[in-house]
């Protein structure tokens, strides 16, 4: 084998050399980014490309050796003379001139490259899978208030301050804090003022039409008041008190019905939220990161949103995980779900076996859970036979009686048209209290 055959197979071994350097490079630097189970599988990786790299050196260095036996290479050169005291005018300087081709770096994305460098198919798809990076989306979004907020706000922002820290408004205060409803206390307090304000307004003009107007349940409804001005004031003035006074009360307890609610549906959510958590924490990663995960998956949305509570108290506020574990806890509408914050907390800090926590607490949630349905389906059962009995038969014993004390003239006497309406209102009121009822009675797990 003469020198022109050594060479194209030292530059192919020399560019195999580099190729393996290269790789081992972007492993390391991509390893520090990746899972525990993955850095194993990379480590494995670099140690069989660092066995390959020593084979390939050792070719290398067989190639070199064999080219050492051989004459030097023939080349175009240019005679340049030395001036030198010390050296003879007859010596003369060689100049070579080489031209240097940069060879294409491979793609780890070809097909090729996994047998270039020694490894397999696989291990090639999950080195492109390392260094793929997923372009971060971020989406920002404004909330304005509406002009009904703003011009509550502006009419009684100066009163609700000052009322904000009185007692009456504490627990408002915690339940508007625990229901995520996008209100500060300061606001809700004005809204409530307003509304309040314009309920008065509207009982005001109620009142009024009320003195002129008087309602029958027979044809035709709506029907001139025949009575004087004064005794219809005295019979209707409770208007002007009860539609405002009602809509206080409704405004004033609504973030506790709503803190109720969200807290019924966190908690049909947080056995199966528990189990996906046992899952995440048996494959040892962070605990912070375990609610990125369950947020990310989207299948819990009430849940979603005390996790979120959870994370800014990390990343916004600059708590450590055990301190907005159980702040979090503390603002949770679900008391299942503080005491799980809570034990998560303990977990960590005595460094107890998260995935154990979790499939103990899993464990208790789904008998609770469990334990709920079925009683519910009883109350259901129980509900249903009276249900029954007021729908059906009671309205037909009722309109009997009606048409007996019409017939016979005792009693009250009511013609066939109010009988038919007064039938039809009761058992839609009947109806709609029923629905209330089993809303009110769904199981919370």
């Amino acid at each position: 084998m003469n020198e022109q055959d050594y060479l194209p197979e030292l530059r192919k071994t020399v560019e195999k050399e580099i190729k393996i350097i290269k790789e081992i490079a972007e492993l390391f630097r991509n390893s520090e980014k990746s899972s525990p189970e993955e850095r194993k599988m990379v480590n494995s990786h670099i140690d069989s490309l660092k066995g390959l790299l020593r084979r390939t050196g050792d070719e290398v260095s067989s190639i070199v050796e064999d080219m050492a036996m051989l004459r030097p290479l023939q080349s175009s050169i240019e005679s340049i003379p030395l001036e030198h005291p010390n050296i003879p005018p007859t010596v003369k300087l060689k100049k070579i001139k080489a031209k240097i081709v940069k060879a294409p770096e491979p793609s780890p994305y070809s097909k090729g490259f996994a047998k270039q460098i020694g490894i397999t198919e696989l291990e090639r798809k999950i080195v492109k899978r390392l260094k793929k990076k997923e372009a971060v989306k971020t989406k920002r979004s404004e909330k304005k208030a509406s002009r009904y907020v703003s011009t509550a706000t502006k009419i009684f922002g100066n009163t609700a301050a000052k009322l904000d820290s009185r007692q009456i408004f504490m627990t408002m205060r915690r339940d508007l804090l625990q229901a995520n409803l996008e209100f500060i206390p300061k606001t809700y307090i004005s809204l409530i003022f307003f509304t309040t304000m314009i309920a008065a307004i509207v009982a005001l003009f109620i009142f009024v039409f009320l003195l002129f107007f008087s309602l029958s349940v027979e044809w035709p409804i709506l029907r001139d008041a025949v009575e004087g001005i004064g005794a219809r004031a005295m019979k209707t003035f409770w208007v002007l008190f009860a539609i405002p006074l009602a809509t206080f009360l409704i405004m004033y307890i609504y973030p506790s019905l709503e803190k109720r609610h969200r807290g019924n549906k966190i908690d049909q959510e947080l056995p199966f939220a528990t189990i996906h958590m046992a899952a995440i924490a048996g494959s040892l990663v962070e605990p912070s990161k375990m609610f990125n995960i369950l947020i990310s998956t989207k299948e819990y949305p009430y849940l979603e949103k005390e996790l979120t509570k959870l994370i800014n108290e990390i990343n916004v506020y600059g708590y450590d995980l055990m301190t907005a574990l159980r702040n979090t806890a503390f603002n949770s509408p679900s008391q299942r779900l503080g005491e799980v914050f809570n034990g998560l907390a303990t977990t960590i800090n005595s460094g107890g076996s998260l995935e154990e926590f979790f499939d103990k607490r899993a464990q208790g949630l789904l008998f609770d859970y469990r334990l709920e349905r079925e009683r519910y389906a009883k109350t259901a059962e129980t509900f249903m036979d009276i249900y029954i009995s007021l729908v059906i038969a009671a309205p037909m014993i009722l309109m009997l009686l009606l048409i007996m004390m019409k017939i016979s003239g005792l009693g009250i006497s009511l013609s066939t048209s109010a009988i038919t309406l007064i039938m039809i209102l009761g058992v839609a009121a009947i109806n709609a209290v029923f629905l209330v009822f089993l809303q009110l009675k769904q199981p919370s797990g």
